[in-house]
């Protein structure tokens, strides 16, 4: 990972650092683990890990699991694994917000004894009348001047499991007038009856995110909590928890603008339906924008980050095109994939004035743009398979491949003509012929003819046989943070995202691939072979930039 340029939050860490109000910066990354991440995630890890790397400091990964009901130890595992895959590995170590349980409990106790929090019996419906309107103030519950001892005992029933689920909260005492509405009185703790995965049935109550994760963070020795823009207005209540407990170095939070791409749905319960609902084959489907779905997909760690990179760091909102991470990779790719050869709607070509025992070999280079690379042989034989889109039944103007009487040339070794097809009972065109100029071997012909298309083959004797599948963007609607007020996410599903090609033919040289490896199949694309059903490759992405498509 390369260190970022500067951004408005290195201004800050460096004023900090220059003002001596820190030494060491300490980040953090605290993903919910009740659902992969996604290319959202990657902003804010390549945020914390990058800015800690950059001014020599730590980065942790904490698991906020303080939701016993949404979260499972796959999630957890998943995490860790795609910020390995990332290169942004915890280096200041892994923590679960469930194993601060115990000091957030206590903190709630102190917060009870200094008046600063209450205990309430007001059901959901209630509490947001209560709690007023961005124009009107909230009032006071009829719960809030219980004296300390009703609190405390009341508390301490709520711990020991006496109240159902929903009964009563903990709220913190702050002002019901706040023109922010975050800090009127706002839950700290709620009850649940719910085993969590990693504390089972220890604990029937649970702090709310807006207090465990200051203080979270302060046990942790962070100094900068840097997370996305919508938790803006929840800072002033960040900062009223670590001073009310008086933590002598708080930490400071600051905010970035949230990761918004074209096409693409960041909702982890919409995420989370289309796998229920079988719309994806899974979380790591290659059109899902989570990480591992990126990662089957054939994407790299660098082109995610170079992506992140590109978009930069700010608070003001913005939507940033899919086509700048598809450029991302296709420009890495440009450089490091091997091409090859690869015939996924195959259309049997016989050559027949190419002798039927003769095999010749013809050398191709692995990577025109890599002198490294090498180069590797082709067998040459007597019948072909070529692309079906690569010949028509007659001539077409600015068509420029195989038609009756039309000439191309066969990707690095003879010209050929057209003498014509076969069809069956249906129209459907089964084979075509042809007759090589055989005095032009990669070579050009005698008479100086121009010839103004290239195809590619492969030979149907000498090849490897496997699946492809050329993904398209899941969704057909560009903006989908903004949709109408009568639409979902499920009305701009494309059925037609996922085209699965059968007993494709590509050069022998393919079967000895692994999956994950990536290729250019020339003029089709960037492969990946699929690390889920390794008899199968996966478009990465077009050769040309694709937008709209």
């Amino acid at each position: 990972m390369e260190n970022t340029s500067g951004n408005f939050l290195h201004d800050i860490i460096e004023e900090d650092l220059r003002e001596g109000r820190v030494k060491k910066i300490h980040t953090r990354f605290p993903p919910e683990p009740n659902g992969y991440l996604h290319i959202g995630s990657a902003k804010a890890i390549y945020i914390n890990a990058m800015t800690a790397k950059k001014y020599g400091g730590l980065f942790n990964l904490r698991y906020d699991d303080t939701n016993p009901e949404k979260e499972d130890d796959e999630y957890v595992k998943s995490i860790y694994e795609d910020l390995l895959w990332l290169g942004a590995e915890p280096n200041g170590g892994v923590f679960y917000g469930s194993d601060y349980f115990g000091k957030c409990f206590e903190f709630a106790v102190q917060l009870i004894k200094q008046g600063d929090a209450y205990v309430c019996d007001l059901d959901a419906d209630s509490m947001r009348e209560y709690r007023g309107t961005l124009t009107e103030p909230g009032k006071n519950s009829p719960y809030r001047d219980r004296s300390v001892e009703e609190n405390l005992e009341l508390f301490e029933r709520m711990k020991n499991g006496e109240f159902p689920d929903g009964f009563c909260t903990l709220r913190a005492k702050i002002d019901m007038s706040s023109p922010n509405i975050n800090m009127r009185d706002p839950a700290i703790y709620r009850i649940i009856h719910t085993t969590h995965h990693r504390q089972g049935d220890k604990w029937c109550i649970y702090p709310l995110y807006d207090f465990a994760h200051p203080i979270q963070d302060a046990l942790e020795g962070i100094t900068h909590s840097m997370c996305s823009i919508e938790f803006e207005n929840h800072r002033p209540l960040y900062e009223w928890v670590v001073n009310k407990i008086g933590f002598e170095n708080p930490p400071k939070q600051r905010e970035f603008a949230r990761l918004n791409v074209t096409h693409t749905v960041m909702s982890k319960r919409y995420l989370r339906q289309l796998v229920e609902t079988g719309v994806v084959d899974g979380w790591d489907d290659p059109r899902m924008p989570t990480l591992c779905g990126l990662r089957r997909r054939g994407y790299t760690p660098s082109s995610i980050l170079r992506f992140v990179e590109l978009t930069g760091i700010s608070k003001t909102l913005s939507l940033v095109d899919i086509s700048l991470l598809e450029h991302c990779i296709r420009d890495e790719l440009n450089f490091s994939a091997p091409r090859r050869c690869a015939v996924l709607d195959p259309l049997k070509l016989v050559v027949e004035n190419y002798p039927e025992d003769k095999k010749e070999f013809f050398t191709f280079p692995n990577n025109p743009n890599d002198e490294t690379a090498g180069t590797r042989q082709l067998p040459f034989t007597k019948e072909l398979f070529i692309e079906r889109s690569d010949f028509l039944p007659e001539k077409v103007p600015k068509f420029f491949r195989l038609y009756p009487g039309g000439e191309v040339r066969l990707m690095g070794s003879y010209i050929v003509k057209c003498t014509g097809f076969d069809a069956d009972a249906d129209g459907n065109i089964t084979c075509v012929r042809c007759t090589a100029d055989l005095e032009t071997g990669c070579g050009l012909p005698a008479d100086g003819r121009k010839i103004k298309g290239t195809i590619h083959w492969v030979s149907a004797s000498d090849n490897f046989t496997a699946d492809a599948v050329r993904y398209s963007r899941l969704f057909t609607e560009e903006n989908l943070v903004n949709l109408p007020e009568d639409k979902t996410y499920g009305d701009y599903l494309d059925p037609d995202s996922a085209k699965r090609y059968s007993n494709c033919v590509f050069e022998k040289t393919l079967a000895d691939s692994k999956p994950g490896e990536r290729f250019q199949f020339v003029r089709s694309g960037y492969f990946c072979r699929d690390t889920k059903n390794p008899g199968v490759f996966n478009l990465i992405v077009d050769l040309k930039d694709s937008k709209g498509k």
